[in-house]
């Protein structure tokens, strides 16, 4: 078979093509069709996905994976190591919010890395971080040794958090790239479950903190080494001049030899970039993007998927999931971590259900109706809050025997269990009424008071009469409604607002700007994940639960109509023609 020359378009040397006729039959099917109307044989070949492209797909997403142990583990590690390091309010909050911090800055640095280095190299230096922070906290003996730890697995989750899903973009087949890069967001979220599961099997084993925490690195290290094995991207590999070890690598990708439509693809889209780089040889890639206004446009729109990714909530659902369900009257804490991993759970199954959408619905469609189903659950949680503030109990009784300041200071059950030192005490009748209730300030352990009926050694802790303390909720008949909607929430989110955002950032980008692009909306993801995660229990106190999240779905609603007006459906097109696509009107047409 003859062979064909072409002059290489990001280098001065010429690079061989392939033989457009030689295609392995193991990786196609073909399948005879006889049109008995025009009496004519159709032969259609139908290409399956080479088994390369599953494997490297996997070992990439265990960033992923480890992205969301790391991040979920902490809704119940925290518990046992604020026991055993005696951690107060900021320090707990702080060894929760320094890993997003981290992951936010390092989430930059991955994208410049990316640029510099390559994909598989910055993945492979997220293993060794990921192993390293779990290795350090595992072993951690102080306070500071926490912090540094989890540190360190900032830094992992934001290489992984801006590395993986332009990896699997770049080495996907279009087809089925949406379903590929919208399968990390499932690692992410199946993360998230094994983490809790593991929270609540450990729970009550001694120094279970420990290996709740250790556990992160045992997949870091098999990523490890199962990527030293794995291929670089091919788009990097043309874009820095390597062509023929950029074909050989297609050619194990999509299992065939003739490669050379994709390959002409992104060599198009390598010369475009050199001449544009002729062009502004004198400004940096920040100029570059701000000023070409079909990529500062999709930088905008990519962005904004971030940005109301993580103002609607999701972290207030994952990271406050046990206190959540402590409402419910849970007050085992090993217990709420086993309910909490069942919310989790709904959130792994359904963004599988995502990932069988994105290709066949659309980007556009999945994340509109996502949306519209996150809104409706936080409006249903807002309600819930509110019809159990409007139905509390009031404190009937004053406890006056032994001075008492939670005693005397609160007239219900609201204002009494916001005060970290008092808990609500109450007998509830066969009529499902709470009577007998007293506000009093709760024992070390949170489960008795120092002083009247719900005290250890009250006489009044009969059989025919069982008091309880609410310590950190108000009994209600309403309670159940913040579960469903929790869960309501976590279905619609997993479905689409999970992984879209991944997803459509992925493809959205030309070559020379998608790293730093990439890192950019990441970084945005990250700063409110950030400030989401650290204002939602103050901004509870500000304006009430009810009023939090209302003013979730406020931003939620305001998203819809962003997005509504101007996502545009990226679905079926090339990375190499999204340039094409963002350079029209801004708004588009239903």
């Amino acid at each position: 078979m003859g062979g064909v020359m072409a002059k290489g378009l990001c280098a001065n040397d010429e690079i061989p093509l392939l033989d457009q006729e030689t295609e392995p039959a193991e990786f196609e099917l073909e399948t005879s069709i006889t049109n008995h109307a025009q009496d004519d044989h159709t032969t259609v070949k139908v290409q399956r996905t080479p088994p390369f492209v599953i494997l490297l797909t996997l070992l990439s997403t265990i960033g992923g994976f480890l992205f969301g142990y790391d991040t979920g583990v902490v809704s119940g590690a925290t518990l046992p190591i604020a026991d055993k390091f005696k951690l107060n309010t900021f320090e707990k909050e702080l060894f929760v919010s320094i890993t997003v911090g981290a992951a936010a800055v390092f989430a930059i640095i991955g994208g410049i890395l990316n640029d510099k280095i390559g994909r598989k190299p910055t993945t492979l230096i997220a293993s060794v971080v990921f192993a390293v922070g779990a290795i350090v906290l595992a072993t951690a003996n102080s306070k500071a040794t926490l912090l540094i730890g989890r540190f360190i697995l900032g830094i992992g989750i934001g290489f992984a958090s801006v590395t993986v899903p332009i990896y699997i973009a770049e080495t996907s087949p279009s087809a089925i790239r949406g379903r590929l890069v919208s399968l990390n967001q499932a690692f992410i979220s199946g993360g998230m479950f094994v983490s809790l599961v593991a929270c609540g099997t450990l729970c009550p084993v001694a120094f279970g903190w420990r290996y709740m925490l250790g556990l992160a690195a045992v997949p870091a290290i098999i990523q490890l080494i199962g990527f030293l094995f794995m291929p670089e991207s091919p788009r990097y590999l043309v874009k820095k001049g390597k062509d023929q070890l950029a074909i050989n690598i297609l050619r194990r990708l999509r299992g065939v030899t003739d490669v050379n439509e994709e390959y002409q693809a992104i060599k198009t889209a390598c010369e475009e970039e050199v001449k544009a780089n002729q062009l502004t040889s004198d400004r940096s890639i920040v100029v570059r993007v701000f000023t070409d206004a079909a990529v500062r446009r999709a930088l905008i729109i990519g962005a904004a998927l971030q940005l109301f990714q993580q103002i609607t909530g999701i972290n207030t659902i994952m990271y406050y999931s046990a206190t959540i369900i402590r409402m419910s009257g849970v007050t085992n804490n090993c217990t709420a971590i086993w309910y909490a991993s069942v919310t989790a759970f709904f959130n792994f199954i359904f963004t599988f259900v995502g990932i069988a959408l994105v290709d066949r619905v659309g980007r556009r469609k999945l994340f509109l109706a996502s949306l519209a189903g996150v809104v409706f659950s936080l409006l249903f949680m807002g309600i819930s809050f509110q019809l159990e503030e409007k139905t509390a109990p009031d404190v009937t009784q004053a406890y006056t025997v032994v001075p008492d300041e939670c005693a005397t200071k609160f007239s219900t059950c609201g204002e009494c269990t916001k005060d970290p030192d008092c808990g609500f005490c109450f007998t509830k009748t066969d009529d499902g009424e709470y009577v007998n209730s007293t506000c009093l300030s709760a024992s070390k352990d949170l489960t008795s008071s120092l002083y009247g009926a719900c005290s250890v050694n009250s006489s009044t802790q009969s059989i025919s009469t069982t008091y309880t303390l609410a310590y950190d909720y108000c009994p209600s008949p309403y309670a159940w409604m913040t579960v469903v909607g929790m869960v309501i929430y976590l279905i619609f989110f997993a479905a689409g607002m999970g992984p879209m955002p991944w997803t459509i950032n992925s493809e959205i980008y030309p070559l020379w700007a998608r790293s730093f692009c990439n890192s950019i909306t990441t970084f945005v993801n990250w700063t409110f994940n950030l400030l989401i995660s650290m204002t939602f229990l103050s901004l509870s106190e500000a304006i009430t639960e009810q009023g939090a999240f209302y003013l979730y779905t406020s931003f939620g609603v305001i998203g819809f109509i962003f997005f509504f007006l101007v996502l545009p459906e990226t679905r079926g097109r090339t990375l190499e023609e999204m340039e094409v696509l963002f350079s029209g009107s801004w708004f588009v047409r239903s």
